[in-house]
């Protein structure tokens, strides 16, 4: 099985041994794509995944690596955008961002505030009651959105009533930003 993902003009792919790097004008990403008997290359204008298996796992995990060259592609062109919003219904939480990490504080009257690392070239803003998390790398992007809603669950209580927490309102869908 041969799968070839075309690289637009403003876009430049190079492969290490087993890593490939595509860089464009929203940042660059860089993935170890490895699977027995599966090469992947750069050809010219062309990434090239292939192998000479045929059964149903490796073709499979062609297309898995067809579709993480995609969203690399699409990463560096337009970037990946996920929209969180900050819900409170007891106990007004600041969130804000500072020293690569997102810092909530009084979460449900807690003293301590709640931190968590922000993942690679993610960027986050924060702005009232909405936040913006954006960058190259879908997965960096979707672990950071994903820890932050985590961070803000509530646990021991009724979900019903403490409805407070930080939650992912928007994900991004491939041919969109």
């Amino acid at each position: 099985m041969r799968t070839e993902i075309e690289i637009p003009d403003d876009v430049t792919a190079t492969q290490d041994h087993l890593d490939l790097t595509v860089e464009g004008p929203e940042g660059s990403v860089t993935r170890r794509l490895w699977y027995p008997d599966i090469s992947v290359s750069v050809d010219g204008d062309v990434v090239v995944v292939e192998s000479e298996d045929t059964n149903a796992k490796t073709n499979a995990t062609v297309g898995t690596f067809e579709s993480h060259v995609t969203n690399m592609i699409h990463g560096v062109t337009e970037g990946w955008t996920y929209q969180m919003e900050v819900f409170y219904s007891h106990f007004p939480m600041q969130v804000k961002v500072e020293d690569g990490a997102v810092v909530i504080e009084n979460f449900l009257g807690e003293k301590a505030p709640r931190r968590v690392p922000i993942h690679g070239d993610t960027e986050v803003q924060v702005d009232g009651e909405e936040i913006t998390l954006s960058g190259p790398n879908i997965e960096d992007v979707g672990q950071t959105a994903a820890d932050i809603e985590q961070l803000t669950r509530v646990q021991g209580k009724d979900t019903r009533v403490f409805q407070d927490g930080v939650y992912i309102t928007e994900k991004p869908k491939r041919g969109e930003a």
